[in-house]
């Protein structure tokens, strides 16, 4: 078996004379942040310097590389060595395929004996180095103001922005900052305006869904509509008319396309995820890499990162609909979801630094849930806020939407636990969050779960 190699840094020049990285750190010593990188691609010069810079960017965080040979799962052994908060798979894009984001996903949920995923990660890949080590290097969080939609979305948890529906011709809901949202008439084809919004550098979130290959995304769904088009990483749109309009954008923002087929799967040079990644400025994003039917782990996403705005950043989001897939699975799939689980599971990627913090504005929420810890011993309040329908479905556009379990992610690892009050609710704890099962539609008292570490980290 190729031997287990763990290293801050090289401990001798790299080829491309980026000078030395820090010195190897001890086994013992705690790790915040693990980059997972391919021999080969840390050998490249130019790949070489992204890893660097996420070792300087994540210096505080003790950052580590740990690298493989043959595949991914190579690095369990350092991964659960060392067990990382955040840990991001540096790849090169012809790396990236949909095996490769499938290893990830089986490998993250190795790493102890719980059914979960066990670490934060992402796979911080872009259309050459150069656009890998801008995404990188970005620091700054982003706080999501203006949201630009393909699709219907829950606008009174935004601060501003609008959506084009894929379904109705003319639709469109526009709120305008410290407004209401409105429905007013919109153009008959949305190239034009969807283009506009994403290259005037305001739009800090875009959503999408419809139909969509590796190359394309098809904007209408029920109707005729344009297309956006992508290729040498290169981002344009094309109306009805055939009309090509360039698409160029540097502002951080993030992507979802989470109804979208095929969005995230990076299948060469001319891949529409590398397009966005390199020509509109997406420094984080979700993707499909297969065809989507069942819907759970892309549109979930909106349940948790925009319909309780501010409460999480993106990746908190992606990996809390990933513990309640698991969950769903594990617990309480009725017979006719298994299938569309299981489907979902391993499919749909997170790209980008998966510390890097974007999260939404903070606005409209159900419910309110505060952590807190004394002493060792944890607390979770859960208070509802909008009565009876505190914890009902906010927005049903889409699949599979709805009936997510409360997730709040703890501080620092604890070990094992023993659950001291709320036992009834039936809470899954493990030693990096605690996931509580939605209350019943109509529930309207709070909540209190009350937990303590009784583990080694405890």
């Amino acid at each position: 078996m190729t031997p287990w190699r763990c290293l801050a840094g090289f401990g001798m020049m790299l080829a491309a004379g980026l000078g030395a990285l820090p010195a190897a750190r001890a086994a013992d010593s705690p790790a915040g942040y693990g980059i997972v990188v391919s021999e080969e691609t840390l050998a490249d010069p130019a790949w070489g310097k992204v890893v660097a810079g996420l070792l300087e960017k994540h210096r505080e965080r003790h950052a580590i590389t740990i690298t493989w040979r043959a595949a991914p799962d190579e690095a369990l052994e350092k991964l659960a060595e060392h067990r990382p908060r955040h840990a991001c798979f540096v790849a090169r894009p012809e790396e990236v395929g949909r095996e490769f984001v499938a290893a990830v996903h089986q490998l993250c949920r190795r790493i102890d004996d719980d059914p979960y995923g066990d670490v934060l990660w992402g796979i911080l890949t872009g259309f050459d180095a150069a656009n890998a080590l801008a995404i990188a290097e970005t620091s700054a969080p982003l706080v999501i103001r203006r949201v630009t939609a393909g699709t219907e979305m829950a606008m009174d948890r935004v601060a501003e922005g609008e959506w084009f529906s894929e379904l109705t011709r003319n639709r469109m809901v526009r709120k305008v900052a410290g407004g209401e949202a409105r429905e007013v008439k919109g153009p008959d084809d949305t190239t034009a305006a969807l283009a506009a919004r994403l290259s005037d550098g305001q739009t800090d979130l875009l959503v999408t869904s419809g139909h969509a290959t590796e190359r394309d995304w098809q904007i209408g769904f029920r109707y005729r509509n344009g297309s956006f088009q992508s290729g040498g990483g290169k981002l344009w749109g094309i109306d009805t008319v055939g009309r090509k309009i360039p698409i160029e954008s540097a502002n951080p923002k993030v992507w979802l396309p989470v109804g979208n087929c095929l969005a995230g799967h990076i299948d060469g040079p001319d891949a529409l995820a590398l397009a966005f990644m390199n020509g509109a400025g997406v420094r984080q994003m979700i993707g499909y890499t297969v065809p989507t039917w069942f819907g759970y782990a892309g549109w979930g996403l909106l349940d948790y990162f925009v319909e309780q705005p501010g409460r999480y950043t993106l990746c908190e989001a992606f990996h809390g609909n990933d513990h309640a897939l698991v969950h769903r699975l594990a617990t309480r799939a009725a017979p006719g979801d298994e299938e569309g689980l299981v489907h979902d599971r391993d499919v749909v990627a997170l790209y980008g630094d998966p510390a890097w913090e974007a999260r939404m504005a903070d606005g409209k929420r159900s419910f309110q849930q505060t952590l807190t810890e004394v002493d060792g011993t944890f607390t979770l309040e859960i208070e509802p806020l909008a009565g009876a329908t505190s914890f009902a479905t906010v927005n049903t556009n889409g699949s599979q939407r709805g009936g997510r379990p409360i997730v709040a992610f703890l501080p620092r690892r604890i070990g094992e636990q023993k659950v001291l009050a709320g036992e009834e609710w039936e809470p899954v704890i493990t030693d990096d969050f605690v996931l509580v099962p939605l209350p019943p539609e109509g529930h309207a008292e709070p909540i209190r779960i009350v937990f303590r570490g009784v583990g080694p980290d405890g």
